[in-house]
């Protein structure tokens, strides 16, 4: 049974684990509107790579030189687009210099409208040929996503602005909204959270003038609401009001660094894609502040706005948002790169004034962090060092007529499986699927749980004691179980940083190791000690069952020994696990 065990191990990691798409030949048409690689991975901040072109004005039929380059990348994608519309298809075509290295690509209804790669071969530079249309907006921007290798990528890295002879420059455009904008003179504060006025606070109850707290206030005056916001960010903050707590079909609003100013902008949400800018006509008494870091943005609108398509009506309850990311000199931003605070339930901004926080992890990927520290870093860890050190200690001492080491490393292995088995299916109840933007965490994760079940299934066909077969089943059975505590410790160095459970850097990643050389270092603490036994023994070379008893021996005068260290190693390992549940719970 052992062979097909391991059959059946790669054979559950082969169907859980699902392929991602990759484009090494350039035909890249499907992310036409995106920009995005299907690569399973998040885009890398800042860009390394730089766009220029030839002239800073066009007229319709001219050619602008355009070039790409940096340190060394494989694939690459550009398009030009209409600057105040980014999300907006693409303008204008392309004509090639070099085609070993580039190819044209139609997008939308616009032939040769993008380039791309046309293999994985190493690259510096680019070189194309942008034709403008004759309908050409006034202003064009060009973009470009770069990938370096498989899960090192750019999205949307903005390059120049040129215009059309005509077109208002970018540095004396004016800022679009048709109300003044004023400068606020200090940072907001939070008294009149929960008594006055709506507030939402990360960390909790932080001290709104605190260079460390995301602050978003709403204050009913009258038919209007008085919206504040801050929090420490070069880049932007925004909240969105949402009927579900997933993103797609919401009302947002972004304060946005734009050179030494900053844009407050009403926008919607539509899946996971770059926010479709709103008119800011919406907003009134609109105010920003940069300051140590600290952007601030106030502004107040209308509960009611049935004349604007996609705002919603501020007197019913909704999910919050509340974000922060980077942005670009020009103003695009990027996707954020942690989870989103949201609130833990729906409220009314204009109902009962409340004072509340929310978590940047689900509830359900919090439970699945929380259930595989358990099973890994106690129930796991502890079982393993019974089985192998406590066999001698404990054999003469027998649990519900068997040896007492055995159950209790049956009854940690079991506990094991089972929290392991119920943690592995949250995500995909969180997801509703399987997560392209995990990285290799899902992947080692499927394994672990094949590994997993292959265990016990490997067990209950476990030869006795004096069969042939029991030696080669001891070699599968440990190596399955040492292979799969090594791909969990990965697995979980690997989740630890997501998106979705962004524990605190560096001490995560510092703790992880702490646990791991506090496991090894037990681990040869008994082999080492193990090995001292045995050397005290005198080996009698004609009298094996002389050899044997002085063993039995050796090893109850071990006992106590042994016995002292799992007590401290239990208690370690519950400290760590008290450690990573107490982060679990603070984020």
């Amino acid at each position: 049974m052992e062979l097909p065990g391991l059959a059946f191990a790669v054979w559950l990691s082969i169907c859980f684990c699902a392929s991602v798409d990759g484009y090494p030949n350039g035909k890249v048409r499907q992310v036409c509107a995106s920009m995005i690689p299907c690569h399973g991975a998040s885009p890398q901040l800042p860009p390394e790579h730089t766009i220029s072109v030839n002239v800073t004005e066009f007229k319709p039929g001219d050619n602008i030189e355009v070039n790409l380059s940096g340190p060394d990348f494989e694939g690459f994608f550009i398009q030009a687009r209409d600057a105040e519309h980014l999300d907006s298809p693409a303008v204008g075509s392309f004509t090639l210099a070099d085609r070993r290295l580039s190819q044209l690509l139609t997008c939308g209804h616009t032939k040769n409208s993008a380039v791309s790669h046309t293999s994985k071969t190493k690259k510096k530079h680019i070189r194309v040929y942008w034709v403008a249309p004759g309908d050409a907006p006034n202003r064009v921007q060009f973009l470009a996503t770069v990938v370096k290798k498989y899960q090192t990528f750019w999205v949307k890295i903005p390059g120049p602005i040129v215009s059309q002879p005509n077109a208002l420059s970018p540095t004396t455009e004016a800022v679009p909204t048709s109300h003044p904008v004023s400068h606020l003179s200090k940072p907001f504060n939070a008294s009149g959270c929960g008594s006055t006025k709506f507030c939402i606070r990360n960390p909790s109850n932080c001290d709104a003038e605190s260079a460390s707290c995301f602050f978003l206030s709403f204050q009913r005056e009258g038919s209007s609401v008085l919206i504040e916001m801050s929090g420490p960010s070069e880049g932007y903050i925004a909240f969105a009001l949402s009927h579900d707590q997933w993103m797609g079909g919401d009302d947002a609003y972004l304060c946005v660094k734009e050179d030494h100013r900053v844009r407050v902008s009403a926008a919607s949400l539509k899946g996971r894609s770059s926010p479709l800018w709103d008119s800011e006509d919406a907003l009134e008494d609109v105010s920003w502040r940069l300051a140590d870091g600290v952007l601030q943005c106030s502004f107040r609108r209308s509960i009611l706005l049935p004349a604007y398509k996609g705002r919603f009506n501020l007197d019913a309850n909704y999910y919050i948002f509340l974000a922060d990311g980077e942005a670009s000199e020009g103003g695009l931003i990027y996707k954020h790169h942690r989870q989103p605070l949201i609130t833990n339930g729906a409220y009314n901004v204009t109902g009962l004034p409340q004072d509340i926080g929310g978590s940047r992890s689900p509830r359900l990927i919090k439970a699945h962090g929380a259930l595989m520290f358990v099973a890994w870093i106690t129930t796991v860890s502890i079982g393993v060092i019974v089985a192998r050190f406590f066999k001698p200690v404990w054999s003469h001492s027998f649990l519900f007529g068997k040896e007492m080491w055995f159950q209790v490393h049956r009854t940690l292995m079991l506990t094991a499986v089972m929290l392991t088995s119920i943690a592995f299916v949250l995500p995909f109840i969180y997801r509703g699927g399987w997560s392209q933007q995990a990285g290799y965490h899902p992947y080692l994760g499927c394994t672990v749980m094949a590994l997993t079940i292959v265990q016990p299934l490997m067990a209950g066909f476990r030869p006795s004691r004096h069969a042939p077969r029991r030696q080669l089943f001891n070699w599968f059975h440990w190596s399955t179980g040492t292979t799969a505590r090594i791909l969990a410790v990965v697995t979980m160095f690997l989740g630890m940083d997501l998106p979705a459970l962004d524990l605190p850097d560096p001490w995560d990643t510092y703790t992880m190791i702490g646990f791991v050389v506090w496991h090894v270092g037990v681990d040869v603490l008994l082999e080492v000690h193990s090995y001292w036994l045995v050397r005290k023994v005198e080996l009698v070379e004609d009298d094996r069952v002389q050899i044997l008893q002085s063993l039995t021996s050796a090893e109850a005068e071990g006992r106590q020994f042994k016995q002292v260290v799992l007590a401290i190693y239990v208690c370690g390992n519950i400290g760590f696990l008290t450690a990573f549940l107490a982060a679990i719970s603070q984020i």
